[in-house]
């Protein structure tokens, strides 16, 4: 039974439609692992059980009549805390909102379950989405399964350390700052975040909101421990594909030539000025373009598709913007009186922060037009390659650090110490711009720990990311579980 813990999601919902396992046992089993080896990862914070358990019950008797109810029949699963579903509660990490119990499922959570998955419970983040770490005076610290004093990431932390333990079937995240390519890269699972407005967030909010459905930046999507598993997700999550407009949601095609992963041209960077990154997560890049190459596939090295400083720029300040927007009163005066303490050009973090919190219509206006040159350079980048691979973060996974601004938090980088809002940079390198993005594991650095990349496709060509890294996937790194936990 411990093997079915670590088998991926498509596995796992083969086996349970040809029903060589149960649902209900399968979710048992889950329960289960939680129960026994759960403490000192604290990744699954909201259970669900009683429910869960009447629906594989009822997954069970399905089957025994020939009934399928979708491509996830009986499959546990569960959710990033963010997420609403009907009688549970949604905090956001807040002391506050610990009482705050949804009246209804977020769209994507009844999609997962229209196609038959059991959802049981909901995994940890970090206070208002907004760290690199998953903690909060609601359900305490997460740890990373591969070395528990260590972060999972954020803000999808519980839900990327609860695939690497084994306490779940397949996840559902967001990201608007690496949330969810952070911590699958520090905990060696996949992850995929979408080109931007083909999921809707409705349902992904603390309480109502009237642009839950647009957030600028954000996108929601999947985490598994396959890249497979994510293209299942995906046409779960997406029929019909649409995006949203101004003027509503309208339906778009995906952007998909069918290139086979071995013909594609692909890029890579190992390295950047505005966030540099560690020898160890290098490493694994350049391991991956020996077998890239090994494979046939077209490599060049160090091609860049915009400048570093300027998407860094555009990124931090838009970034702040978005999760600026819905501050009380109180709150965005104590952030422009923060504003106020920089001058105009400094780029040190904190004043791009507070400076974007703060931004008139007429600054949003000329940084968004900034953007719009951004993605004009990206198109141009993607007439020349088929997709980019760079790093997710600057280091695998870093100790526990909760006291003080992020910004003023230090991660060892090649021997010296580097704010950890630094990298930050490669979370907006394509999030700034829409792009989607799927995180891939590259193996462990020398002190054990997970490192991975993120594989960058232009936009609407969702499927050309996903299935390069089902490519990568097959025959250079499998999933690995943490030591301790199999």
């Amino acid at each position: 039974m411990s093997d079915l813990a670590f088998l991926p999601a498509h596995e796992l919902a083969r086996r349970l439609r040809h029903r060589e396992i149960s649902a209900l046992a399968l979710l048992d089993h889950y329960l289960d692992r939680i129960a026994r080896l759960g403490g000192p990862v604290n990744a699954v914070v909201v259970l669900d059980a009683d429910r869960a358990r009447q629906r594989a019950r009822a997954a069970d008797a399905a089957l025994a009549r020939g009934e399928v109810w979708g491509p996830l029949h009986g499959l546990p699963i569960t959710v990033k805390e963010s997420f609403n579903v009907a009688g549970l509660p949604t905090t956001y990490g807040f002391a506050a909102y610990k009482d705050n119990i949804a009246a209804g499922d977020a769209v994507l959570v009844q999609r997962l379950q229209a196609a038959g998955a059991v959802l049981f419970g909901k995994t940890n983040v970090p206070v208002s989405l907004a760290d690199w770490q998953s903690f909060n005076p609601v359900y305490g610290t997460t740890g990373n399964p591969w070395d528990t004093t260590r972060t999972p990431g954020g803000s999808s932390g519980g839900a990327a350390a609860a695939l690497a333990a084994g306490f779940t079937g397949l996840e559902l995240g967001s990201d608007i700052g690496a949330s969810i390519r952070n911590p699958a890269h520090y905990c060696g699972v996949w992850g995929h975040k979408p080109t931007w407005g083909v999921l809707t967030q409705v349902g992904h909010e603390l309480t109502p909101v009237p642009d839950a459905d647009h957030f600028d930046i954000a996108a929601v999507g999947p985490m598994a421990r396959s890249a497979h598993d994510l293209a299942l997700a995906m046409d779960v999550l997406a029929p019909p594909l649409s995006v949203w407009t101004p003027m509503g949601r309208v339906p778009v095609a995906w952007r998909d030539p069918g290139t086979p992963a071995r013909q594609c041209r692909v890029a890579v960077l190992f390295d950047d000025a505005e966030a540099e990154v560690d020898a160890s997560v290098q490493q694994g890049l350049r391991q991956l373009v020996d077998f890239l190459r090994s494979e046939g596939v077209q490599v060049t090295e160090d091609a860049r598709p915009v400048d570093s400083a300027e998407a860094n720029d555009v990124y931090t300040h838009l970034l702040r913007a978005a999760t600026g927007a819905h501050y009380d009163d109180a709150t965005y005066a104590a952030a422009q009186a923060r504003a106020a303490q920089y001058g105009r050009h400094d780029r040190h973090y904190a004043a791009r922060h507070f400076r974007g919190n703060t931004y008139s219509h007429r600054d949003w206006v000329q940084m968004d037009a900034r953007r719009s040159r951004l993605q004009q350079q990206w198109a141009a980048f993607f007439q020349r390659f088929d997709l980019l691979v760079c790093p997710v973060a600057t280091t695998p996974a870093f100790a526990h650090n909760q006291t003080g601004e992020r910004w003023d938090r230090m991660i060892p980088v090649n021997g010296h110490s580097q704010p950890s809002t630094d990298a930050l940079f490669w979370a907006g390198y394509p999030g700034i711009v829409g792009l989607p993005a799927t995180a891939i594991p590259l193996g462990l650095s020398p002190q054990g720990l997970p490192v991975g990349a993120q594989v960058i496709a232009p936009a609407f060509a969702d499927p050309l990311g996903l299935r390069f890294a089902q490519f990568v996937e097959d025959g250079f790194r499998r999933f690995v579980p943490p030591p301790g936990l199999a």
